[in-house]
Formats: structure tokens, sequence, C-alpha cells
């Protein structure tokens, strides 16, 4: 899963949200130095990420993506992922859309002090001052997103226009999503890393 969805799954707090967004800038940092309460955001995160990897829906969602481009599938639905899941919020959420939105930036902006590495501070910046949850309804703004991730791989590849497999494949890719997340949901609920007592174990 991506950012979006990785705030969604948090819990409502600005260290939760700072330790779900953590995975994805975690190289380096040692967790032994983190606040409780941001590791278990961490944990989360690298919960919700081994669910999606192994999940046979998503590997079946693999298969359409071209050879060339096969190798960062994963990347791609996660990003799609986030696409499907602002676009048809009401279906999986009872909260208010904006008013959430807003609360994760006011969170991402409070918790700039807690995050460790420039990168991660510089990304999340962007993505508050850019209004990037509410640019992920546009498919276009996916599309864009892919192509940026596909610039910054550090070798060769063919992974640009990755949104011409996702539109080719969108229905499935939607079905199969709709399917999927509640099961994702509800594996975060089961597992409730960031509970106090979770924590204290």
């Amino acid at each position: 899963m991506n950012h979006f969805a990785h705030l969604v799954l948090s819990r409502a707090t600005v260290e939760s949200a700072v330790g779900n967004l953590l995975g994805d800038f975690a190289r380096g940092v040692d967790q032994h130095q983190l606040p409780t309460s941001v590791l278990a955001g961490l944990l989360n995160h690298r919960a919700v990420d081994r669910f999606t990897d192994n999940h046979p829906l998503v590997q079946e969602l693999k298969s359409c993506f071209s050879d060339d481009r096969r190798r960062f599938a994963g990347i791609a639905l996660d990003i799609y992922f986030d696409h499907l899941l602002i676009n048809h919020w009401d279906r999986f959420e009872q909260r208010h859309l904006e008013t959430t939105i807003d609360e994760f930036y006011r969170r991402l902006s409070d918790g700039r002090s807690m995050m460790p590495g420039q990168e991660m501070r510089r990304v999340t910046q962007r993505i508050v001052d850019y209004d990037w949850f509410r640019s992920y309804r546009d498919i276009d703004s996916i599309a864009q997103s892919l192509d940026q991730v596909a610039g910054r791989i550090r070798f060769a590849n063919k992974f640009s226009n990755a949104i011409e497999d996702i539109v080719r494949h969108r229905d499935l890719i939607q079905d199969q999503f709709f399917e999927f997340y509640p099961q994702l949901q509800q594996h975060v609920t089961e597992q409730a890393i960031e509970s106090t007592s979770v924590l204290s174990t």
C-alpha cells in the first residue's frame, strides 16, 4: 500500500502517522531510538506491506503487467490502490474524506520533528504543500506518479507508461481491490500492533 492507505490504516495520533509512513524511509534508522508509539506505527506499516505483498489476489494482479514492467508491478499496484481507496472511500470508511485528508496533513506537519532523516521530511512536506492525496483522485496524476517512480529507479528499466497496463485491466484490478482491502482492514484490526497491550508483550 502507498502513503494514503498507510495513514488510513494508522491510529488517530501524530506519532502513529509518522510511524506508519516511516516504513518507506526507514533505511538506516535505528529502531531502538524511536519513541514506542512511532515504532508501533512502523511495525504496523510493515505488517500491512507483508499482508499486501503476499496476498493471493495481489499476486494474481501482478500478471496484468507486461513482462518489462512486472518487476515493479507491486509498486504500481500500491499507488493505484490509493487511487481506488480515495475514489471509493464511502465503500470502506464512515469518516468524512475531506476532513480526514486535512487531519492527515496536520499530523504530518506536527510530526516533522519526529521524522528521522531529511528525505522523509522533504517528501511529507511536498505531500502537504501540493495536496497529493486529493490529486490521487485523478488517473492522470497516478500516471505521472508512476512515471516519476520509473525515473528514480537507478538502472535502465521499461517501467514508464505503466498506467497502460493498469487501464487495460482496470475492471479486474478494481474488483480484486474491493475484495482484498476489507481483508487488509480486518488483518490490521486483528493484529492490533499499535495497541498498548501488544507493545508491552
